[in-house]
């Protein structure tokens, strides 16, 4: 039996638990309540049975639900999407333009997670990723409006945790959903955690995504993990520090060994004071680690340097 759980996350705006992998307030999704409705982020497949039963506790049946939107096409974020268009068969669905191709063919997108994740983690915590109809998907870009009637979302162009990831200026309310641009942020734990997984993260422009979320979120940051944020510069401040600071981190341990191993335990204790709130809680490290798990983003910021350096190197020669 699913158990549904909604929350107020802004004026017109309620929160979905996705309860990915069973567990609560670790991917939310948004239902953005418009003359034409739209939901940000559909979660996993596997979250897909909890995403419409949250729906449909708030009114949206099959024919109600007018549009979908992600913010990137990670499977925690939209690898439900082609279950949640056919679920609701009326909706247009928005994605960035770098992302489209692969929501209407997933074959890269499942093989590219397959990798991070190895294959049977990958299935037991996403499930399939069924095809969008390519007809149903409209590419987005930077400064592109979406008008779901009397209220719309502004796109950014928000790349840093991924190359095809933008954030969403909600016009009603103001909020900014951010996607993972800032990372992830549990609210029961108030702790933030950079998230850094292969195979694009770019520390650069994630740092500059971070400030212009900044400079246009009027009270309010709409986490996909987790919830709603009103400490708009202190998150800021600290998503663009720990950035900086966790790639500095893997930057030194390339100096001393390429072995992953060593640069994730690395990582791991040089990081371990950003975690003192939680003390020891297995609950709160596993959910962590669903999302962002240490040797993933020790193996993305590794990957970061190297292709830097390759740059680098390239461009001396």
């Amino acid at each position: 039996m699913t158990t549904t759980s909604t929350f107020e996350a802004a004026r017109g705006i309620t929160g979905i638990d996705t309860m990915m992998t069973g567990r609560a307030i670790v991917t939310s999704a948004y239902l953005v309540h418009a003359t034409d409705p739209a939901l940000v982020e559909t979660g996993p497949t596997t979250s897909v049975e909890a995403v419409t039963s949250g729906l449909a506790s708030l009114g949206m049946g099959p024919d109600d639900l007018a549009h979908v939107v992600v913010t990137h096409i990670h499977l925690d974020h939209a690898g439900g999407l082609g279950r949640i268009a056919a679920a609701f068969p009326k909706a247009t669905v928005w994605v960035h333009q770098r992302g489209a191709p692969h929501m209407a063919d997933p074959a890269k997108l499942v093989s590219s997670a397959a990798r991070v994740y190895g294959e049977e983690r990958m299935v037991r915590m996403f499930g399939p990723v069924d095809p969008t109809p390519a007809d149903r998907i409209r590419a987005v870009d930077e400064g592109d409006v979406i008008r779901f009637g009397d209220r719309s979302l502004e796109v950014m162009y928000t790349p840093g945790h991924a190359s095809h990831h933008v954030s969403l200026v909600e016009s009603g309310s103001g909020a900014v959903f951010t996607g993972d641009a800032l990372g992830v942020h549990l609210p029961d734990v108030r702790v933030l955690q950079p998230a850094t997984p292969p195979p694009d993260i770019d520390v650069e422009a994630g740092v500059a995504s971070i400030e212009r979320i900044r400079e246009r979120a009027d009270s309010l940051l709409l986490f996909s993990h987790f919830g709603p944020v009103t400490e708009v510069d202190e998150l800021c401040e600290i998503a663009a520090a720990r950035l900086q600071r966790w790639a500095g981190i893997v930057r030194d341990a390339l100096d001393e060994t390429e072995d992953l191993d060593r640069i994730t335990e690395l990582l791991r204790t040089r990081t371990a004071d950003e975690f003192e709130s939680m003390g020891k809680r297995r609950d709160d490290i596993d959910r962590f680690d669903i999302l962002a798990d240490m040797r993933n983003n020790a193996a993305g910021l590794a990957r970061y340097w190297q292709k830097r350096r390759e740059r680098e190197t390239a461009a001396g020669g």
